[in-house]
């Protein structure tokens, strides 16, 4: 089959999100065709190029969600015609239509959102979902008509659009307070999300042809694959290791309150809609899965697909765990101030105490400007809080906290890492998907985790959970193990067996292959693919494709595209059956 792989800011590029697990993926399906659309957050990332591309990625299209000049009028590739003046040069009827989906887009995000009896946000009313969805599909309809909307979703009439509806009767509070220099911010931003609107993929030769779109990714990545569904019926299938709606909530707390809102309804209504829209949606985790049904998504939709993981570069470390120092507790993963490692140098003082041998290795590099910022703040607490311990009066000063990184003569990889200790220690009070700690797993080392995020689900009963923020339960419990070295090889043997039965590549790609045929197998037929000898491909044609009339899901709103030989003609290899065309050959 013929897969279009939706990615923003991810795989192909080198330093994408996510991407190693798309080319994991790619790389395991050889059997099927894989046409890439990926959207590229900066310049930068531009810049670095691709990563090597196995022979069946046939096609990669991609486009920038980043300003080329910095200012309001968009990058260079997203259509849109734009004046000197900034106004966009659309006819009277065009502007009528934009000014009316617009305006119902922005009166579907200022709608003040009912409570539920705890005090949350309760699920969005149908009605206001519909008329997101509306003015959502009926902006990508203006934008195929009139070759994009770049111009005019940061016009005047956009801001003004906005302005009504934060004035209108029934508007939130935050919404009502809501300052013209913030109404700008919120257009701008909505504007770069929906740019995939302007963007010329979703003809009968691009998104139309494809058998499955997968979206790497909720989001704008899933935009895409939402028009390429409206506009030609191809099934969606969404897989989100990290929820994007929690991602915006956690980095965007410094916004003023109106910009917060707007943008929070914004895309929560997305969200929905793409839960609403796709056929499966696969959530890495627990975590995922109980953030996508608060956000409306069906539980018959979904299905927990763990990432696959590459257990061969651990393999060494785990099958020899005698090789670790007894003393050594270690941490790795990115310095920033989610990891909370002011909690673990705490309970590492109080790990001292009670075992005067004990060692902690923390191994990582900063997280960007903040992290570096943290790392240097918490290598001065270090010192504060350990100094320099001399075993005898002409011995050199040794520090029992060591800050490293790994790619040098001691540390030349991860598994190097995780192999020079006995107990590998998470503190972080955020966490997603715990891929350091399944490292630590395929290593075969016991564990010392807080409860955040997917961390139990991963673990299982393999190691020793604590609360987050706590240090003396973290020193308790890394004693514990410290002082028993039979349980904690217990332990590590049970979370190595545990990781390969469950986190492996082999494991994430059967598991993909299996809802690809299932998608395929409910979905009305978009191509006729063809043998050597000219005869349909074995599954390439459901057998539901042969019987007249609307056999699709009650949700569905397309009929069979196609059909055997018998029923449509001779069939042309690998291009669209169009429904007309199937119901001239069924008289």
């Amino acid at each position: 089959m013929r897969i279009g792989l939706l990615t923003e800011g991810g795989y192909p590029y080198v330093s994408g999100e996510a991407g190693l697990w798309c080319d994991r993926l790619v790389r395991g399906l050889g059997q099927h065709e894989f046409d890439v659309y990926a959207l590229s957050r900066s310049r930068h990332q531009e810049s670095e190029g691709w990563v090597p591309l196995p022979p069946q990625v046939t096609r990669v299209l991609t486009a920038p969600l980043w300003d080329d000049d910095g200012h309001g009028g968009g990058p260079k590739g997203i259509a849109g015609r734009v004046t000197r003046g900034g106004r966009w040069a659309y006819g009277r009827r065009a502007r009528r239509r934009f000014a009316e989906c617009y305006g119902e887009l922005a009166a579907a995000l200022c709608t003040s959102a009912p409570r539920d009896p705890s005090g949350a946000p309760a699920e969005a009313p149908a009605v206001e979902a519909d008329r997101f969805a509306s003015a959502l599909y009926g902006l990508a309809e203006l934008a195929r008509d009139e070759d994009g909307l770049a111009g005019a979703l940061r016009s005047e009439t956009a801001v003004r659009a906005l302005e009504r509806a934060c004035r209108a009767p029934g508007a939130s509070r935050p919404a009502r307070a809501a300052r013209v220099p913030e109404l700008l911010t919120v257009a701008a931003r909505i504007e770069r999300a929906l740019r995939p609107l302007s963007l010329d993929w979703y003809d009968a030769d691009g998104l139309g042809a494809v058998d499955l779109c997968h979206a790497a990714s909720g989001g704008t990545a899933a935009l895409p694959g939402l028009l390429a569904r409206h506009f030609h019926g191809v099934p969606l299938l969404v897989t989100e290791y990290g929820v994007r709606l929690r991602t915006h909530y956690l980095t965007d707390h410094g916004a003023p309150p109106a910009i917060r809102s707007l943008l929070a309804a914004f895309h929560g209504r997305l969200a929905a809609e793409t839960y609403r829209r796709a056929a499966v949606i696969t959530p890495g985790n627990a975590h995922a899965r109980r953030w996508q049904e608060r956000c409306g998504a069906d539980r018959a939709k979904l299905r927990t697909v763990p990432p696959g993981m590459d257990a061969t570069p651990f393999a060494q470390a785990g099958e020899s765990p005698e090789c670790a120092d007894p003393h050594t507790l270690v941490w790795v993963g990115r310095v920033e101030p989610a990891k909370d490692l002011v909690s673990l140098l705490h309970a590492f003082a109080e790990i001292r105490r009670q075992e005067p041998a004990a060692r902690l290795r923390i191994v990582g590099g900063p997280a960007g400007p903040e992290g570096a910022a943290y790392l240097t703040h918490c290598k001065a607490l270090a010192a504060q809080l350990f100094p320099d311990e001399a075993a005898g009066p002409h011995a050199v000063g040794d520090n029992p906290v060591s800050f490293e990184e790994t790619g040098g003569p001691e540390l030349p990889s991860r598994a190097d890492a995780y192999a020079s200790g006995a107990l590998v220690v998470l503190s972080s009070v955020v966490e997603g998907f715990p891929a350091g700690l399944v490292e630590a797993m395929f290593c075969g080392r016991a564990t010392v985790s807080t409860d955040v995020g997917a961390v139990v689900e991963a673990i299982g009963g393999t190691g020793l959970v604590v609360p987050p923020r706590n240090p003396r339960a973290l020193a308790e419990a890394c004693v514990a193990l410290l002082r028993d070295p039979e349980r904690r090889e217990r332990l590590g043997a049970a979370a190595r067996a545990r990781a390969l039965e469950l986190f492996t590549v082999e494991q994430n790609v059967a598991a993909f292959h299996g809802i690809y045929l299932d998608v395929l197998s409910c979905t009305p037929v978009s191509r006729v693919v063809l043998d050597e000898a000219g005869e349909p491909l074995p599954f390439a044609v459901p057998a539901e494709a042969q019987v007249s009339g609307r056999w699709t899901r009650p949700a569905g709103r397309v009929v069979a595209r196609g059909g055997p030989a018998w029923a449509t003609g001779a069939p042309v290899r690998a291009t669209t059956a169009t429904a007309a065309s199937t119901t001239e050959g069924a008289r």
